[in-house]
């Protein structure tokens, strides 16, 4: 599966670069510094607000300064340490990110405008693969910079990560100032250059990659559960290279055998995800192809999407109460598995998908902020425990670490652009649903989500 993939790459990069990282920051006007020990506990609005604008400066403060897209990622230790990787799907995250933090007031909306701009106007003359751009580019040229040896071309399910916050920044300002209109145009006009279609090989099917040195080598199917779920629903509502409705059906849903009969703490598991045995895969698999879909009332014949997420992060949470490894601390205040760094048997930092398959004892935070929509409850326990119990030990310059683990009492004072790019986006659509309502309401979103069988009452689909 792609995950493997994933972490031979950031395996290979992590362990060629050194410990650390902090580089110039992006120019423009600062948000203002969190205190390091509260005053008070903060309350449930308080605490949201504060990780909301925390998580928004890694998009802001920490921007490349260049295309003022994300970093791959942001290290704190070394300043002297350089890197010129933007992440693609990172990006994609930060930009609605940024259209959060101009919807809450937390960014001035003109220097905001104008920085999409310049981030639009980057990947307009970025190297693209049919429309796909690279998972990896230069941040001064916008060539691709090698994933691995055969991933470098074009990424398609990091493309769809982009295309999501596309959609979403053409509907946000289509209808405001000039510089705003000309904005949305530029969003779309991007989202439609993407060749769809190309990557199916001429099959039933969707794949991952393509290189213009090795073809379709690595020859990786996007088949369900995962992350990509948003990958055929961009591919389906594309109004100019659009994939036939029988590829969703054969090769995602592997017509069918996408299905789960199995439960976790009495809680059914909806679908198989892939490469879990009957259980649940890393949190992020309900995070990604989430901040544009809105899975409440969304069904197919497969699933009802709102049990299948929700019940993904319910399980993670029982999966934390039970505790079978008896890692200190966790419980239904300190919990979440997903894909981050992680602290490896000799001591060194790697990276890894974390998940009740595969729990080294470390905890990611966006894994329970980014499940809020799904455990808000929980979720909420976690904030309060990372601002109020522990804010000193796990949050940093651009709010929560990326891992901490209680047990080795270990934290990583690191961030990964893709970690935390979820947080201020899933957040914002628990408190008032915005990036959902934009991207669902979107014409060609119910196009495509129409043509794959989905059903969607909140929507009128």
């Amino acid at each position: 599966m792609k995950i493997s993939i994933y972490l031979i790459a950031f395996l290979s990069f992590f362990n060629s670069c050194s410990s650390s990282t902090p580089e110039e920051k992006s120019g423009g006007t600062p948000l203002p510094t969190t205190p390091v020990t509260p005053t008070k506990p903060l309350t449930d609005a308080e605490a949201m607000d504060q990780v909301q604008k925390d998580a928004i400066k890694y998009f802001w403060d920490y921007a490349d300064p260049n295309s003022k897209l994300a970093r791959e990622r942001y290290l704190t230790e070394d300043p002297n340490f350089e890197s010129n990787i933007i992440t693609t799907g990172g990006s994609g995250f930060g930009l609605m990110t940024i259209v959060v933090g101009i919807e809450r007031g937390f960014l001035p909306r003109a220097e905001a405008v104008s920085r999409l701009t310049t981030a639009l106007t980057f990947l307009e003359k970025a190297e693209r693969f049919h429309g796909a751009w690279p998972h990896w580019m230069d941040n001064k040229s916008g060539k691709v910079i090698p994933f691995g040896t055969k991933d470098n071309g074009g990424d398609l399910v990091e493309t769809s990560f982009v295309c999501q916050a596309l959609i979403t920044i053409r509907e946000y300002f289509k209808n405001g100032s000039t510089t705003e209109k000309a904005l949305a145009v530029k969003a779309d006009e991007l989202w439609r250059g993407v060749e769809w279609s190309w990557y199916t090989k001429g099959e039933n099917a969707l794949y991952w990659h393509w290189s213009p040195n090795y073809g379709w080598e690595m020859n990786f199917k996007l088949e369900g559960y995962n992350e990509c779920l948003i990958t055929y629903v961009m591919a389906a509502a594309s109004p100019t290279y659009p994939i036939s409705a029988e590829a969703y059906h054969q090769a995602w849903a592997r017509n069918g055998a996408i299905v789960s009969g199995s439960a976790q703490y009495g809680l059914p598991v909806v679908l198989n995800y892939n490469g879990a045995s009957g259980n649940v895969g890393p949190m992020f698999w309900s995070h990604y192809s989430y901040l544009g879909l809105d899975p409440n009332t969304l069904s197919d014949k497969y699933a009802d999407y709102w049990q299948l997420t929700q019940n993904h992060a319910k399980i993670m949470v029982q999966y934390s109460i039970a505790n079978p490894k008896k890692w200190k601390d966790y419980s239904d205040k300190c919990w979440g598995l997903t894909a981050s760094y992680t602290r490896n048997t000799d001591g060194t930092t790697g990276y890894t998908a974390h998940q009740p398959n595969n729990d080294t004892g470390v905890i990611t935070p966006t894994a329970a902020l980014s499940s809020f929509p799904f455990t808000p409850v929980e979720s909420m326990k976690f904030l309060h425990y990372l601002y109020d119990e522990n804010k000193a030990k796990y949050i940093g310059i651009a709010g929560p670490y990326d891992a901490f683990s209680p047990q080795y009492n270990w934290v990583t004072p690191r961030y990964l652009a893709i970690d935390q790019g979820t947080i201020a986006p899933m957040i914002e659509n628990y408190r008032s649903g915005l990036l959902w309502k934009l991207f669902m309401n979107a014409a060609d979103t119910k196009q495509g989500l129409t043509k794959l069988g989905f059903k969607s009452g909140k929507y009128g689909i």
